[in-house]
């Protein structure tokens, strides 16, 4: 039997937030097993975006839909969203100090298994502990991470990992990583990027958010799309973040502030 690839579909999207509209109408078919870049200049809507399809509540849709295996989930609260599949690793991922690495990833885990068999049981420990070192060994985490606060005290390497490690943990359909790159020096940008790397499957889809193209020299976009003031501009091959790269943002931009496609 052959399964169907899921999709995410997003169809004129217009959000603002406390009054100021931000995504002017979003159109993007971001389908299961590829890979996305979104790319684009401070303050133009790239994490707004992300924020809107994880469901946050400060972001009001005015428009438009946004549909995942044909279903708009614009009625699904953030919690329900990640439930059917879909994961967004934070820019800035918050602390919490109290709670377990290790707890707060098996509590999300049996809220999953919950949420798809009401009668389902907690993953047993010894089950769950095999699979986290199965998958900290895969992402070259050091297992003692698992019995740390989640990040608190974290440097923003560590706290990356561990996006990525829960990401590993939960296998959701779809993944939304909001400047994932942000903060990180080379040798640590290359340990997440090589993370994500081997994560990838035509199980999962990957949509990455990020200004610049280093973490795009590791991980190779099937799709680039440009985003300026709150519009996808331009959408091509990994060959235009290395025009980004080059040439900068001017070129996608016209007299009005933005090109004209």
């Amino acid at each position: 039997m052959v399964l169907k690839m899921a999709e995410l579909l997003i169809e004129d999207l217009h959000v603002e937030i406390e009054g100021k509209k931000i995504l002017k109408g979003i159109n993007l078919r971001f389908p299961q097993g590829e890979v996305h870049a979104i790319m684009g200049p401070n303050a133009t809507g790239k994490s707004t975006l992300a924020y809107t399809l994880m469901g946050h509540p400060r972001y009001n849709v005015l428009r438009g839909d946004i549909l995942f295996d044909g279903k708009s989930i614009l009625p699904l609260s953030p919690d329900r969203r990640a439930n059917v599949g879909i994961f967004l690793a934070f820019q800035n991922p918050v602390a919490i100090p109290g709670v377990t690495v290790a707890n707060f990833i098996r509590t999300a885990i049996n809220s999953h298994r919950k949420a798809q068999d009401s009668s389902a049981k907690g993953i047993p420990i010894p089950q769950f502990r095999k699979l986290m070192l199965e998958k900290m060994e895969l992402l070259q985490i050091d297992s003692s991470m698992g019995g740390r606060y989640l990040n608190d005290g974290f440097s923003g390497g560590e706290k990356k990992r561990v996006e990525i490690l829960q990401m590993a943990m939960l296998q959701p359909r779809m993944a939304i990583l909001d400047e994932t790159d942000s903060g990180l020096d080379i040798d640590a940008l290359r340990i997440i990027a090589e993370g994500i790397e081997v994560l990838k499957s035509p199980n999962l889809g990957i949509l990455i958010i990020t200004h610049y193209q280093r973490i795009l020299n590791y991980l190779k976009p099937d799709v680039v799309h440009i985003m300026v003031d709150g519009q996808i501009v331009e959408s091509g091959s990994s060959d235009l973040a290395s025009k980004l790269e080059q040439e900068g943002y001017d070129w996608v931009k016209g007299e009005n502030g933005r090109r004209q496609i």
